[in-house]
């Protein structure tokens, strides 16, 4: 069976979990990170160098960075809508999969930091307006990109990308932020919220 080690909390685990719900694979989840297991022992360094969660562990295969757990688990299991095996069809899915990584990662951290982890460190209002500035630029990227997609974001098959996305827009939502109108966005969330697995994982209650 498929061990997943990290917090059902953790964003970047969620992101297994409601992968591992979609494809139906049995799993077990046990809880490592802030207010659980350390992740900065010897033991869990020598899984993830980096001492963050999520950790796969399937049948002595160690794999982390969430996003390629979520490839891996979808290859393995041959689900051609979820991550197409063609190049093209594929890089249209790993394009907004790489950009939640990396753009939008990068937009949220100093906000989300200090409005919702309230870090100390993160206390300069300029750096806060900039970082809701930038998130909401992303979101409205992403709200463009819907508005001529249709149902989801690569078009009108549910692929990974909605997965890694419907987790960033939830914790957007949550975020104590003044935000700007994006309808497609919204629409496109309320028909993430009709799936099981995100309303179990995805759209928990948990930013």
């Amino acid at each position: 069976m498929l061990k997943i080690l990290g917090k059902s909390t953790s964003i970047n685990v969620r992101k297994v979990l409601w992968t591992c719900e979609e494809l139906g694979l049995e799993y077990q989840q046990e809880d490592y990170g802030s207010g659980f297991a350390p992740t900065d022992t010897p033991d869990f360094l020598a899984l993830n160098p980096n001492g963050l969660v999520p950790v796969l562990i399937d049948e002595g295969f160690v794999l982390w960075e969430s996003n390629t757990i979520c490839r891996y688990l979808v290859g393995k299991a041959g689900r051609d809508d979820l991550l197409s095996s063609t190049p093209r069809g594929r890089a249209r899915v790993e394009k907004w999969m790489d950009w939640q990584a990396t753009e939008l990662n990068s937009a949220w951290r100093y906000a989300f930091n200090a409005l919702v982890r309230k870090n100390p460190v993160y206390n300069l209002q300029s750096e806060i307006d900039a970082s809701i500035a930038d998130w909401n630029r992303c979101i409205t990227i992403l709200d463009n990109k819907l508005q001529h997609s249709g149902m989801w974001v690569t078009g009108q098959t549910f692929t990974l990308a909605d997965i890694v996305l419907g987790l960033s827009v939830n914790r957007w939502k949550m975020t104590p932020i003044d935000r700007p109108a994006v309808p497609a966005v919204d629409a496109w969330f309320a028909r993430l919220g009709q799936r099981p697995a995100f309303r179990r994982h995805g759209d928990n209650g948990t930013p």
